[in-house]
């Protein structure tokens, strides 16, 4: 009995050992969508009142955690029933990640004012006491949840295919496992970057000086810290996107290890460029992928405007 008892708990750890290590592959493989999911999520609190910051983010953080509830027991059951769908949905994710990456930047570079025109916009709303701004909470609270859908559904993929390979109860505890870590993590720190700014307000009213340079700080990092995010999130979205459609297609695949294998030989250097080779292929890939169904996205979506219009 105690051999027993002792072996299954070997098992056990074991297991748990097994289902950490994935855990961590898997975080590293969907960092590329947790980099935008932050920036996305804070953008979409941010335009509330400030006292109504955090029970927003505790709403979609709610609301989150209904959508993995989803997802998860869906992800088990391609698993279980139709793991070749996995490959496919991979490469759809892949695909999909590269596509909002160009979205974001074509957004950038060609809607200036369309952006400018928005936040005038919700100034003016916040400002009008006629403005039913219960409505309007609800509404950032609606938005930022399909948003989380989204990007939880490629999380989740990610994660599934990193694992596909491995028993089914293991599949189980590491997708719970991201699906909870990825969750609390993500709006632990929402909540932390929306409240930063009010946090630096407070400080730099203080009289001693620490406090108030800290306030004036943290004032300045704010903003700054929303835009690595949102640089760093794109930027991750077409080398995380076009690393899957490498990995999903053969000749990119060789391709990326070629590469990585010519520059190797460079004197000084050689190595430092073989590891991030394979990286600079996958995101130029993620680039093209990215540029090429937002186009195909464009066109589709001009022929049926131009068909409502006809009708």
């Amino acid at each position: 009995m105690a051999g027993s008892l002792l072996l299954l708990l070997d098992d056990i750890a074991s297991v748990l050992d097994d289902v950490a290590v994935m855990s961590k592959v898997a975080v590293k493989k969907t960092a590329g969508v947790l980099g935008d999911d932050l920036a996305l999520n804070a953008q979409q609190v941010t335009g509330v009142n400030a006292e109504r910051e955090i029970p927003v983010v505790w709403s979609v953080a709610k609301g989150s955690f209904k959508n993995k509830a989803i997802l998860v027991p869906a992800a088990l059951a391609i698993s279980a029933f139709v793991p070749w769908l996995i490959t496919p949905l991979l490469v759809i994710g892949g695909a999909f990640l590269c596509f909002e990456g160009a979205e974001k930047l074509a957004h950038k570079f060609l809607h200036k004012e369309e952006d400018a025109r928005h936040k005038a916009e919700l100034t003016a709303a916040l400002a009008n006491p006629a403005v039913d701004m219960v409505a309007l909470e609800k509404d950032k609270i609606k938005g930022a949840i399909r948003t989380d859908f989204i990007l939880s559904a490629e999380i989740i993929v990610i994660a599934l295919g990193t694992v596909e390979n491995a028993p089914f109860s293991q599949q189980v505890m590491v997708l719970v496992t991201i699906a909870l870590a990825m969750t609390i993590g993500v709006y632990g720190l929402v909540a932390a970057i929306v409240k930063m700014d009010d946090a630096g307000l407070y400080l730099s009213q203080k009289t001693g000086g620490l406090a108030r340079n800290t306030g004036k700080l943290l004032l300045a990092t704010a903003p700054r810290l929303m835009k690595f995010l949102s640089v760093v999130g794109t930027a991750a979205m077409f080398m995380v996107g076009g690393g899957i459609i490498a990995h999903a297609w053969a000749p990119l695949h060789h391709f990326s290890e070629s590469t990585a294998g010519m520059v190797a030989g460079v004197p000084g250097v050689g190595g430092v460029l073989a590891a991030i080779a394979p990286t600079v292929v996958d995101a130029i890939a993620g680039i093209i992928v990215g540029a090429l169904v937002l186009m195909a996205v464009t066109l589709v979506q001009r022929m049926r405007g131009k068909k409502a219009v006809a009708h």
